[in-house]
């Protein structure tokens, strides 16, 4: 509280103003501005917070109205008419010690008695100017001296000292580390424990009886059985669902929008189910990230795939609620941006939203120049913010809509998105004036609105009309997806706030990753299209880098790059940036195939590593930075739900059709449950694959928290790992795994021709994937002969302790 009282005239005069009198100052007003505050603060602040400042501190400027209204680096300082709400009183008052200015002394009562008088008088001041602090410049050339943003190179395979040891070029790489760091990789995995690894990392599920009896039989050498193995994997439908998985991860896949109003997503399921067929498909990487971003502008192979591809960009988690209609604009670019950076570059793009970015070469005008591109475009998540007051979140007509059927005449959507791409040529030829240029761009806009009506229609005629329950047909052909809108360069937000506008930034791409072969952004265009071939091309120094250092961490425990999801001067550098760089301009070469790169690095002598300890090696590298062993892995939450199911037989392997829950209600997730919409907490107790469950945000089910589930609103390379008691509870009394154990223990027990042993060995192979030890086949030879339950209870209780075992949730 200040101690001062506020003389009376200056609480009229606020009551009279509404305590904010900086446009139009009055004369008198102007008089007290000139005479008093702008004196002092040309003498005690001008020379650190002015635009003659050599340098200026803190990010703030004094000396214009622009300049404070902008705020500096610890966000805005002064609240007109709340002296005791603002930060530039509070330092000169000097009472607390880590917020002094000036720094070296104290202004007299009287100045400090100046500036309270003012700010209670509603800040009035008659200057003008730019107010925004100039930061220093990027050192561009400095800045390419980091690792990430060098281009790619092919380095020369390294010689070894063990030349009989490597199975493959990754091979030679690792060893090479390895020797140089004095150490020896151990032993490779036996039999068992590698078709366990390569079952689980490829498909997420365990090997069948059967698989591991006819890989254990395998006549040839271990590298022919594995390959086998692998081929077969790789070709198997279980494939897409376990590394789509993984990209869902990295996409925010949810289907609710979360936050303040949680209303689900009725067709975000067609994304997913999009991501995992072209994982199986072996779509090339640079073809799936141009549909990601663009594939409703891409050549029409397959309309509905590219648009349903483009779903990546309305899956954000946003703030319904919100009745701003730029800050609801501003966040949803803003969460397309850092998805896009985060997903696609390992970069923090979203940093740069209120300043300058604090570690990496991106301004915060490049970031406005990238949010153009998506303020061009039109966003198709069937939902909107509470515009008015209305609570009607999820509309129809805000979706996209996949009707194949062809329209008749020359109005028809074909039609038009023919006309837009002979306007976008002409634009782009060098003999078009800028006249006529505007004129065709004028045109290409009305046409691209006519375009979203005529779809909009569509979609509405084809859906079922909402009844007054807000239920929504979700059998209906429509999709969330992105297209083209009214096409429009940003203003720069000071500090981020939406109505405190700079200079309009013209669309574009980051400097630091910008080069002779960067395209153009047409005036008529979004820009959508270029930003995605400028991604894929084969000289971005980043995109095959992070898609590369992905799969290495999925198949290892850890990436190259221990960052996966920032590859910035923040992050983590590369333990093997020369395999890294084999890798990567390897992976391009081959046609960006990610299956081809998942199988080279499975079949490699490293990827066959046992998990041995030897005491030489913990000496000196105990952390296994160098990969002289394999890393333990705990299995996600999927794979544990998944091998429970598929080790008792309840696994249902079929996709199920349409969307994750039985009906939509247009209102929070919550409480639809309340009104019987297939929404129950024993989600886990369904017999499908868990890819294929509802992922509602903030409401997910209790197993998928306890084993640390992929925080669904933001981007997750690489998932926490945790270890806590309520994961040993979920094994003791859950019941999934109580109806899993009894379910596998009627399998046991239905050869009736089976011995004890046979039994206790069948138990094993399903559920650790290898034969017991004689110790362990004693204890359960015991266990069962001694238990006075039924036969079926003591199986099972077998089975539950299998279950409970570290074993069971780690690949070895």
């Amino acid at each position: 509280m200040m101690r001062r009282s506020i003389p009376a005239w200056v609480s009229a005069g606020l009551l009279a103003t509404g305590g904010w009198a900086t446009a139009g100052v009055s004369a008198e007003d102007t008089a007290f501005f000139e005479s008093k505050v702008r004196p002092l603060l040309s003498k005690h602040c001008g020379e650190c917070h002015s635009a003659k400042a050599e340098k200026v501190k803190g990010g703030l400027l004094l000396d214009s109205r622009e300049g404070w209204m902008a705020g500096g680096d610890s966000g805005e300082v002064i609240v007109p008419g709340r002296p005791a709400e603002s930060l530039l009183l509070r330092t000169v008052l000097h009472t607390d010690p880590d917020l002094q200015m000036p720094p070296k002394y104290k202004l007299a009562e009287g100045e400090i008695e100046v500036l309270e008088t003012w700010i209670a008088m509603g800040a009035p001041d008659p200057r003008s100017g730019t107010g925004v602090a100039k930061v220093s410049p990027v050192d561009q050339a400095k800045a390419r001296s980091h690792w990430a943003y060098q281009p790619m190179a092919r380095p020369e395979v390294p010689k070894v000292a063990d030349a009989s040891w490597p199975r493959s070029e990754t091979d030679h790489f690792i060893l090479r580390r390895i020797e140089d760091a004095g150490l020896r990789p151990v032993g490779d995995a036996d039999r068992s424990s590698l078709l366990r690894r390569v079952f689980l990392d490829l498909t997420g599920l365990p090997p069948t009886l059967e698989e591991i009896r006819s890989f254990l039989a395998h006549p040839g050498s271990d590298e022919e059985a594995l390959a086998q193995t692998v081929d077969r994997l790789l070709a198997s439908p279980a494939f897409g669902e376990r590394w789509g998985r993984h990209w869902l991860d990295v996409a925010r896949y949810a289907d609710s929008v979360g936050k303040t109003r949680n209303v689900p997503f009725p067709f975000a399921w067609r994304y997913r189910n999009h991501v995992i067929d072209a994982f199986n498909a072996g779509q090339p990487y640079d073809r799936f990230l141009m549909e990601q971003i663009a594939g409703d502008l891409l050549p029409a192979e397959n309309r509905q795939s590219g648009l349903v591809a483009t779903g990546l960009l309305a899956l954000g988690s946003m703030d319904l609620n919100e009745r701003d209609s730029d800050q609801f604009l501003l966040d949803r670019i803003d969460d397309q941006l850092d998805t896009l950076g985060r997903s696609t570059m390992a970069l923090t793009l979203g940093c740069a939203r209120c300043h300058d970015h604090k570690f990496d070469p991106i301004t915060q005008a490049e970031y406005y120049a990238l949010a153009g591109i998506f303020a061009s475009t039109r966003t198709l998540s069937g939902q909107t913010y509470r515009k008015g007051g209305s609570k009607e979140y999820t509309q129809v007509r805000l979706l996209a809509s996949l009707d194949g059927s062809k329209p008749q005449g020359k109005s028809g959507p074909e039609e038009i998105e023919s006309r837009i791409r002979e306007l976008r040529e002409e634009a782009g030829r060098g003999e078009t004036t800028e006249q006529r240029r505007r004129a065709l761009r004028e045109e290409a806009n009305q046409l691209r609105q006519q375009l979203a009506g005529m779809e909009s229609d569509r979609a509405e005629k084809k859906s079922k009309k909402q009844r007054s329950d807000g239920q929504i047909d979700l059998k209906a052909p429509l999709a969330m997806a992105v297209c083209e809108g009214e096409v429009c360069d940003l203003e720069l937000r000071v500090r981020g706030e939406p109505d405190i506008k700079g200079a309009v930034v013209p669309r574009g791409f980051p400097g630091i990753l910008s080069g002779p072969g960067t395209p153009e952004i047409p005036a008529e265009g979004s820009g959508r299209l270029e930003l995605a071939r400028w991604l894929t091309s084969p000289d971005h120094p980043l995109t095959a880098r992070v898609m590369v250092n992905r799969v290495w961490s999925h198949l290892f425990g850890r990436g190259l790059v221990e960052t996966v999801d920032n590859f910035g001067l923040s992050g983590a550098e590369p333990t093997h940036p020369e395999l890294l760089d084999h890798l990567a301009s390897g992976f391009v070469a081959e046609g960006w195939s990610v299956k081809k790169l998942v199988r080279s690095l499975v079949m490699s002598r490293t990827y066959r590593l046992g998990i041995d300890y030897p005491a030489a090696n913990v000496a000196k590298d105990e952390a296994n930075r160098w990969w002289w062993r394999a890393n333990l892995r705990r299995l996600e939450a999927e794979a544990i739900r998944d091998s429970l199911l598929a080790s008792s037989g309840l696994l249902e392997p079929d996709r199920p059709e349409g969307a994750p829950f039985d009906r939509f209600i247009g209102s929070d997730v919550g409480k639809v449950a309340k009104r019987g919409g297939g929404m129950s907490s024993d989600l886990i107790l369904r017999p499908e694959r868990s890819v294929y469950l509802p992922v509602f945000r903030s409401r997910l089910p209790g197993m998928f928290t306890v084993f640390d589930f992929a925080e669904p609103d933001q981007v997750n390379g690489q998932r926490d790992v945790t270890t806590v008691p309520t994961q040993a509870l979920f094994f003791l009394n859950n019941p999934l795994v109580l109806q899993c154990a009894e379910s596998c223990a009627r399998q046991l027990l239905a050869p009736e021709d089976a011995s004890l042993a046979g039994r206790i060995e069948s138990a094993y192979l399903r559920i650790l994937g290898r034969v017991p030890g004689p110790a362990e086949s004693g204890s359960a030879e015991a266990f069962v002969r001694e238990s006075e339950a039924p036969p079926e209870k003591a199986w099972a209780a077998l089975v539950q302790a299998l279950y409970a075992s570290a074993e069971f949730r780690y690949v070895r």
